[in-house]
């Protein structure tokens, strides 16, 4: 019999080395893609929610995770090409993070690389999931059912310019999910009697045209609809508002932190980190047909007062102890 010692010692090193070496091979990184209609500038507004999802289910970007990031700067025509550099590029899963568009170019470009969404419309509405409990084939995610939405703030902009005849309503018609949002906007006006006037806005010229006009025409009061654009030209319209002495609600806490009247929404941050755990739970073998569609929990109210007192708004106590945050 031959001791283990002595066969050690006449076998060559390389062939009792080869599998130790084999183990000690890293696994290769899996790499995901962020696609998302928003700007480059608004990656530390987003990510830190995304990354928690993503920790809270073991991964850590740099560590056990690359992600590229495709950022369309609010033009949505861009959205199709980034998609299909992803697909190219052959990512484990994508996250199309902020606004339909994103979500739609994506699903567009693959029927095979799993794909969760971050959005304010409906997704069976707009063809991204057959179903909220069941999603078909490769698509899944968050949304923030902002549409549903509109005639709450449409009430809401009421109660702070109740003496105004006619609200303006700033609609982005190259995003799909607006159809839906002026639907609900319109019935709700009609069931209260109050009028509404539409101005369309598809660029950042646009808006300041909108917004020029809706002076003009002495309207009283604007409801913004949720878009990226006006999520990425926030900044803008909260000092076109202040400059025509315009009160305005807005879909997203953001518009109010940049000095806009008042916001009312789903959070945001919320749906970012649900949105990291998905693709968390994908990357680690489950599949998005199994994981229903997650429906938004938190709700943010936010007043500017600071914004009210300028525009010499009196915002009634009872609607004060109603919100979320009060910037000062």
């Amino acid at each position: 019999m031959i001791s283990r010692r002595t066969f050690l010692a006449t076998v060559p090193g390389g062939l009792v080395a080869w599998p130790l070496v084999a183990r000690a091979q890293p696994l290769a990184m899996p790499v995901i893609g962020f696609l998302s209609s928003l700007q480059a500038s608004d990656r530390a507004r987003i990510m830190p929610a995304f990354h928690q999802g993503l920790n809270e289910t073991g991964y850590v970007e740099g560590r056990n995770l690359a992600i590229e990031y495709r950022w369309a700067e609010g033009q949505y025509d861009r959205l199709p090409a980034l998609a299909a550099d992803l697909v190219r590029r052959q990512v484990a899963a994508i996250a199309a993070i902020s606004g339909t568009p994103a979500g739609l170019a994506a699903k567009a470009a693959t029927a095979t690389i799993p794909i969760v969404f971050a959005m304010g419309s409906d997704p069976v509405d707009q063809g991204l999931v057959t179903s909220i409990s069941r999603p078909s084939a490769n698509v899944t995610g968050v949304t923030f059912f902002t549409a549903a939405l509109g005639a709450k703030r449409l009430q809401f902009l009421r109660v702070l310019v109740p003496t105004t005849t006619t609200i303006a309503v700033l609609t982005n018609p190259n995003n799909p999910a607006s159809v839906t949002e002026k639907a609900h906007v319109e019935a709700a006006a009609q069931a209260i009697g109050q009028h509404i006037k539409v101005f369309d806005a598809h660029t950042e010229d646009d808006i300041d045209r909108a917004v020029a006009a809706i002076a003009q025409q002495h309207i009283g009061a604007l409801c913004v609809f949720a878009d990226p654009l006006f999520l990425n030209q926030r900044q803008k319209l909260a000092t076109l508002a202040a400059r025509h002495t315009l009160p305005a609600i807005y879909a997203n806490r953001e518009h109010a932190e940049a000095g806009g009247l008042i916001s009312y929404g789903a959070s945001r941050t919320d749906a970012y980190r649900q949105a990291g755990i998905y693709v968390g739970r994908i990357l680690k073998g489950e599949q998005p047909a199994n994981l229903p569609v997650l429906l938004p929990t938190k709700f943010e109210l936010v007043i500017n007062l600071k914004t009210a007192q300028a525009l010499g708004l009196t915002i009634p106590p009872w609607f004060l102890f109603q919100a979320d945050e009060v910037i000062q």
